[in-house]
């Protein structure tokens, strides 16, 4: 509404340049809506491009290759390792299946499925991937009908959440609107009633009033600030998909992060090895490179130093059916992340995975099942048979003899409660090697050593955690996994210590209740996250949701701010998001919050130069009009100073960096706007005091016989010059314009000289003197006038110092 006033405004004075210049950021902001609703189109596409897979079907009898799209209920399709499911699939028989369903759940360990029992143990979801095994089953659901189906329906019809500056600037819209028109129409009456005047003299006072209260340059100005914030954001890593979500992160109050792959590597480490009455092993490094040590007592092992370390690499790489391997300089793990996490500490006992396979070349092998609960391979070792074994410990245990089993099952406990996945390695010999497979027995196990593994923290994320903490930002969990692994994880990161502050799914009634206690929200289905954030949005947060996977996608919407994985997360997430962190890293997150907090710094600034000068020029038109002085200044001249000389340092303001306590002070209010207590007290202060210095000096060169043209190029020159030490007041609402230095922002420095330079010129050249009546001045005079820029700068420098003793006290 304000740009069309302007427009008008524009268009009645003659400024058709202005007129149209205001016109393309009303175009730039219905191409921006458009955009929106093209994002949301995309984002369905990619969710169904997701859904574009083959399937295998039995149809009267014959197996057919068929589009996915051509499946109908009731359909019975085949699946194996490899295959994407597609789609939610009812298991009538399966051997051996396992299921990466990270898309859905967040969580990089395949889901293990079976065809007996209820909910997600029988249903194969549509679009998840198949790791291992076999399975048939009957289509159950499609197409919208399917649980990513009914996502995709989330994501394009619910409307995204808006940012704090979108909140805020909406608010100083209307405040300008309804301020600008009152006091046009109230000036406008007084004139009329009070003075006689005429409609026409009315009129053009009504006009230079709405040209002096509109901040006409504000929206480029906007739009320079956010996209440098784009820019030093995009250093940092994050890719800023919605401009206007730039500020949003540094005005979050609340963070709902996800675990996997945002808090932690994404990747099974193995951290810990033990065996009854024996020191713990402690292993160092995180993810699947091999780097890092096994300390026992604080002394580095290998295999070739124990005989335990040396049977537990060696089962560890037997009985596993994964890879690891070194491509460009780094290591890639495939197959399931368990045996890729047993196959990195074999690497760190000093193993080889390769010359070990080669010397006990594999003979028989039983896979993992559900209803086994352990795994098995046996190899041939000289003359005889080696077994090697993995598995749930009391499964495992009840394979062994000779062995008491309390020890280690109390062991496995003590582990199990730190956050970790236990498993117990055994081996035993056979002496035959000629036996046939259906003679196999494994029995007789004879327990290695317990593994601990857990997907380990980053190593930077504890202090971003505590960054946030000091920057008044809460950081809640969100995941999928376990709450013992849940709490674990948190009490690693400060984020909860005691069990009644983690909740799982099931327990989850009241989202806004729980939110007053509950730090880790476990075991969370993807409807779930959704009503966790609008609950958070409801208590007057302003929420960033950050998320991966497509059941992210419908939070990552109506979050104010959506932050989606650039390296892990799904294309339908990105879509949904507004910002998109490029290393999947918290600690990226938390240096988007300062940049974000430094975009709105800017803004602020910004908005405090445009406002206040516009302020200013307001009280000096109604002041003159009150006294019954002629118009100060034309409203040509009103739009030089906002658009030309204000307009080039504004933009300029947009470049300023940080003050350095961005991450030392919380966040703005929710229910705060950009006029708080310290912007209005700044405005006004600063407002009268141009307006006073314009009023005097106007009222000087009258009453000293000058004429009306003249006295208005003096007035001109002289709020030229306010506006250049306004700039210096605008770079801090708190430090003092002297301790910052000029050139910290060379952009600004210069800006403002060359703003000056124009006005200068604009006084002896032919068309200055035509469009704006200038004329050149005598120096000495010129120098004179410039000197009250001196008395504004003293008044707030005043200013700030009276609210730093205030705040002090």
């Amino acid at each position: 509404m304000v740009l069309l006033v302007a427009a008008g405004v524009s268009i009645v004075i003659g400024g058709v340049d202005e007129a149209v210049m205001i016109g393309l950021v009303l175009a730039i902001n219905a191409a921006l809506g458009a955009f929106q609703e093209w994002r949301a189109e995309k984002g369905a596409a990619a969710l169904h491009k997701l859904l574009r897979v083959r399937a295998r079907v039995i149809r009267e009898g014959e197996t057919l290759d068929v589009d996915a799209e051509e499946l109908v209920p009731g359909d019975v399709v085949l699946l194996e390792s490899g295959d994407r499911v597609p789609a939610d699939v009812r298991l009538e028989w399966c051997y051996g299946l396992e299921v990466n369903e990270s898309f859905l759940t967040g969580e990089s360990i395949p889901v293990v499925k079976t065809s007996k029992g209820e909910g997600d143990k029988i249903l194969a979801y549509a679009a998840s991937t198949v790791v291992r095994g076999r399975a048939r089953g009957v289509v159950e659901a499609i197409a919208t009908g399917t649980a990513i189906g009914r996502l995709a329906r989330d994501v394009t019809e619910l409307a995204p959440g808006k940012s704090p500056l979108q909140v805020r600037m909406d608010s100083f819209t209307r405040l300008i609107a309804v301020a600008t028109g009152g006091v046009v129409l109230l000036v406008g009456f007084l004139g009329m009633t009070l003075h006689q005047s005429s409609l026409l003299d009315t009129f053009f006072f009504g006009v230079a009033l709405a040209v002096s209260a509109i901040p006409e340059g504000l929206p480029i100005t906007m739009t320079v600030a956010l996209s440098v914030a784009a820019a030093r954001m995009a250093r940092q890593g994050v890719i800023v998909r919605r401009l206007e979500a730039v500020e949003g992160l540094g005005s979050c109050t609340l963070v709902a992060s996800d675990k996997t792959g945002t808090l932690t590597v994404n990747q099974l480490t193995a951290t810990e090895a033990r065996a009854p009455d024996e020191p713990v092993y402690q292993i160092e490094g995180a993810g699947f490179a091999p780097e890092g040590r096994v300390l026992q007592d604080q002394k580095a092992v290998q295999a070739e130093h124990s005989e335990r370390l040396a049977r537990l690499a060696r089962v560890a790489i037997l009985c596993n059916e994964g890879s690891l391997t070194l491509r460009d300089e780094e290591w890639v793990g495939s197959g399931d992340p368990t045996d890729v996490a047993l196959l990195t500490l074999a690497e760190k006992l000093g193993l080889s995975i390769e010359g070990t396979r080669e010397e006990l070349p594999e003979v028989y092998r039983v896979p993992f099942e559900p209803e086994l609960k352990y795994a098995a391979s046996v190899h041939r070792d000289g003359h005889s048979l080696l077994v090697a074994v993995k598995g749930a410990p009391e499964t495992v245990l009840s394979l062994s003899s000779g062995v008491e089993a309390a020890p280690w099952l109390s062991a496995a406990e003590e582990m199990a409660r730190q956050g970790l996945r236990v498993l117990l390695l055994a081996d035993s010999t056979l002496p035959h090697f000629d036996l046939a497979p259906d003679e196999f027995k494994i029995e007789n196990l004879e327990p290695v050593a317990l593994v601990g593994m857990v997907d380990p923290l980053r190593p930077e994320v504890p202090d971003a955690v505590a960054a946030c903490k000091q920057a008044g930002v809460r950081v809640i969990m969100v995941t999928g996994d376990h709450p013992v692994t849940a709490l674990a994880i948190s009490r690693q990161l400060g984020l909860a210590e005691r069990p009644d502050e983690v909740i799982s799914g099931s327990e989850l009634k009241n989202p806004e209740e729980a939110l007053d206690r509950v730090r880790v929200f476990a075991r969370t289905a993807p409807e779930q996250k959704l009503e966790i954030v609008q609950a958070a949005q409801s208590k007057g947060h302003f929420v960033a949701v950050t998320g991966d996977g497509v059941n992210d996608a419908p939070a990552l919407r109506a979050a104010n701010i959506g932050v989606a994985m650039g390296q892990s997360g799904t294309e339908v997430a990105r879509e949904a998001a507004s910002l998109v962190i490029s290393d999947d890293n918290f600690a990226t997150l938390v240096s988007g919050i300062r940049e974000g907090r430094i975009a709105y710094s800017n803004v602020r600034k910004v908005v405090f130069l445009l406002v206040s000068t516009g302020v200013a020029e307001v009280l000096m038109v109604v002041g003159s009009f009150l006294v019954g002085m002629p118009v100060p200044l034309m409203p040509s001249q009103l739009l030089w100073l906002n658009l030309v000389t204000n307009g080039i340092q504004d933009k300029a303001l947009a470049f300023e960096p940080a003050e350095g306590d961005e991450l030392k002070r919380p966040p703005r209010k929710t229910s705060e706007h950009v006029f708080d207590r310290i912007m209005t007290l700044r405005v006004v202060l600063s407002a009268l005091v141009m307006a006073l210095l314009g009023m005097l000096t106007f009222r000087w060169a009258l009453d000293s016989g000058w004429e009306v043209d003249a006295a208005r190029n003096l007035l001109l020159f002289l709020f030229v010059v306010l506006e250049i030490v306004q700039i210096g007041n605008a770079r801090s609402e708190k430090r003092s314009a002297f301790a910052i230095a000029p050139w910290t922002n060379p952009f600004l420095f210069f800006g403002s000289l060359l703003a000056f330079g124009l006005h200068l010129l604009a006084m002896v050249h032919p068309l200055g003197q035509r469009f704006l009546h200038t004329a050149p001045l005598d120096p000495g005079l010129a120098l004179q006038v410039a000197s009250l820029g001196l008395l504004l700068l003293l008044v707030m420098e005043l200013q700030k110092l009276a609210s730093h003793l205030v705040s002090r006290r």
